[in-house]
């Protein structure tokens, strides 16, 4: 208190700097982000082991919960856009959603509080999981040869086509595909927690600030509208893990196709 009033909390514009972190161990890329990547993969595989441990014949709960969750990555990820054959694929599926939805709402959960796919190196790692999977799996199915070559020149393209069609299909195929999911990922995550904390410290800053009752309501406002914002966060992480997910299936999709 000064003179009976509030001593405002100092405002720090929320930016590029609050997503940086310190490394740990004397190394720097050991920071927050990749301890949180560590962590959901070892709560991804220990959730599904428990979930899959003692499965009976008449479920439980948790059983209940297990196969809601598998049944609807393998309906609406898998069988509906891989066709025949996509049980083979619904491992990596399933540990792909279940791995970005952790780290989505890492965003929301206190000691974390920090989606870790806002640091787009992270994403760009996930894209070129994807991009070797969509590559790895048409080689599998038709041999390199083939399938490179009706990854670039779609059937029934008259030759005089050719020099305009073959770079567009392989910067459409093999350029665009990762970095527009990468980004897409990258982008949502990012602007989702820097509109969180801006509402959070400029809420804070006016809560705070003397003389300006007006400023006090505002500021409160914008820290109870905030926590309206982590509900949506945890809608939207949801949603763009099924977006990443389901465009990955749809690119081992078209690259398993005898013709795409």
């Amino acid at each position: 208190m000064s003179h009976g009033l509030l001593v405002p909390l100092e405002y720090h514009t929320p930016g590029l700097e609050d997503f940086k972190f310190h490394g740990t161990f004397g190394v720097t890329w050991l920071d927050k982000p990749f301890w949180q990547v560590i962590i959901s993969a070892v709560l991804v595989i220990g959730l599904w082991l428990w979930l899959s441990h003692s499965m009976k014949v008449v479920p439980g709960k948790r059983q209940v919960f297990a196969e809601y969750c598998y049944d609807f990555i393998r309906n609406t990820l898998a069988r509906d856009i891989i066709g025949s054959g996509f049980r083979k694929w619904l491992p990596y599926l399933v540990a792909l959603f279940s791995f970005i939805l952790v780290n989505n709402w890492f965003g929301e959960f206190f000691i974390f509080m920090f989606p870790t796919f806002s640091h787009v190196g992270f994403v760009y790692g996930m894209a070129l999981v994807a991009w070797v999977v969509y590559i790895a799996a048409g080689i599998r199915a038709h041999g390199p040869l083939k399938f490179f070559k009706n990854s670039i020149l779609p059937p029934d393209v008259p030759p005089a086509l050719w020099i305009l069609i073959i770079p567009l299909e392989f910067l459409s195929n093999f350029i665009t595909r990762p970095v527009t999911l990468a980004l897409r990922l990258f982008v949502n995550m990012f602007a989702g927690h820097l509109i969180i904390m801006i509402f959070l410290v400029g809420g804070g800053y006016l809560l705070t600030y003397s003389g300006n009752p007006m400023y006090n309501v505002t500021g409160g406002l914008s820290i109870i509208f905030s926590f309206a914002l982590f509900g949506l966060e945890l809608f939207v992480g949801f949603l763009q893990a099924y977006v990443f997910t389901i465009l990955s299936a749809q690119y081992v999709s078209t690259s398993i196709a005898s013709e795409h």
